[in-house]
């Protein structure tokens, strides 16, 4: 049974640490995120090398995130999640150092953020598949609503600070703070009694992946909801990695205008996620999820359109309302269907449509923003958005 209780989820101690650790952390990866972002259009003044680096962050995931499933489902989840916060300050750190020297190149940011996604392919399945064993079933989607809170808190916070940063101390400031930042969830970890335990009987490898994906393909509402989830990661989520552009040569925003077009992103989605941890449960998870899926995708249209900065920050916060809306009751409804010993293996399949399309789709916009333009290739995918969110508005209509 659910639990309606508000943040119900922040009674538990063990959230409550990996919560607080991953405030500070993620605020450093947004900025991260941020800087690599600058730092690319700085070397490039490319939409298509944008797009590239962002593809070569994710394609790992695209590569290894079901096997990270499998591993999530067999080992202790919070060992993993160990490990791969501390592989993750690997990358932060040499892009601190590469960049402070002068020596840094496009090729180097590309690959580091290979393996920073290769991090995140074992890191991702495993986390989302923990937060059940800190709080239960009973707290779960208020679990998932505070980490999406916490996860676009960082959002807001994260950008904000980059831009300052770049504009007054340096980009290479911005990835020594993100490599800073992992220590505090490393401590929290450190510090958390529930192990992660492996759940069920392990097989072998290929069998344990063809039984994840089974039981996903014969879930109608779970499948119908993956591909969803799929087209916008594909067409719609990937104008992220063309904001640079849009900044620089569309609103004449410069690096501080930049991190707040991010932020405004982050304001929505922090809004929503909030929004969903004080309701406690959202009762109508199907029509809840078709209409933020309208309201991301119309707003993604009118975002395309817009050469008014402050107006573009108005659709860029309800961008980000519609789609953290739609991902984290998504996340919600797969984890609660989805039996213990699957949980692993779906949540690296929903990170699989979710994070791992998205080096095909970063490279299709990049190399059509970098031919058509960069608005008229967001437009165009926001149609492609459009449609889809209505054919699944239409289905749940008719359910």
């Amino acid at each position: 049974m659910a639990n309606t209780k508000r943040f119900s989820a922040f009674s538990f101690r063990d959230f409550r640490l990996f919560w607080f650790g991953q405030l500070i952390s993620l605020s450093g990866t947004w900025m991260q995120s941020v800087a690599q972002g600058w730092l690319v259009y700085k070397l490039t003044k490319s939409p298509f090398y944008l797009g590239m680096v962002a593809a070569a962050g994710s394609l790992p995931i695209l590569l290894f995130t079901l096997a990270g499933g499998i591993v999530a489902d067999r080992f202790r989840k919070r060992n993993l999640l160990l490990l791969t916060q501390g592989i993750s300050i690997i990358p932060a750190v040499l892009l601190g150092i590469l960049t402070d020297t002068n020596l840094i190149a496009v090729w180097h940011v590309a690959i580091l953020a290979a393996l920073l996604g290769t991090a995140n392919a074992f890191d991702i399945p495993a986390r989302q598949a923990f937060l059940i064993e800190m709080v239960g079933k009973g707290s779960l989607t208020n679990a998932i609503a505070l980490n999406s809170a916490v996860f676009h808190g960082a959002r807001l916070i994260g950008p904000i600070i980059a831009g300052m940063t770049i504009a007054y101390i340096g980009l290479a400031s911005c990835f020594y703070l993100n490599a800073i930042s992992f220590v505090a969830v490393i401590i929290a970890l450190s510090k958390i009694k529930a192990k992660g335990e492996p759940t069920g009987k392990s097989h072998s490898l290929k069998k344990d992946f063809i039984e994840g994906i089974q039981y996903v393909r014969n879930s109608s509402e779970i499948f119908r909801l993956m591909l969803l989830i799929a087209v916008f990661s594909l067409v719609g989520i990937p104008f992220i990695n063309l904001l640079p552009v849009f900044a620089a040569e569309i609103l004449h925003a410069g690096p501080e205008g930049f991190g707040f077009l991010v932020g405004a992103t982050g304001i929505g989605a922090l809004t929503a996620a909030l929004s969903l941890a004080m309701k406690g449960d959202i009762q109508d998870k199907n029509r809840f999820m078709a209409l933020s899926a309208l309201f991301f995708s119309f707003s993604l249209f009118a975002f395309s359109l817009s050469k008014n900065y402050y107006l573009s920050i108005i659709f860029l916060a309800i961008i980000g309302w519609g789609l953290v809306s739609f991902l984290a009751t998504a996340n919600s409804f797969i984890q609660l269907s989805t039996p213990d010993n699957l949980r692993g293996r779906a949540m690296s399949v929903f990170t699989f449509v979710f994070l791992g399309t998205a080096p095909i789709g970063n490279s299709i916009l990049g190399v059509f923003a970098d031919i058509i333009g960069t608005a008229v290739a967001v437009s165009i995918a926001s149609v492609f958005c459009i449609f889809v969110s209505v054919s699944f508005c239409m289905k749940i209509c008719r359910s």
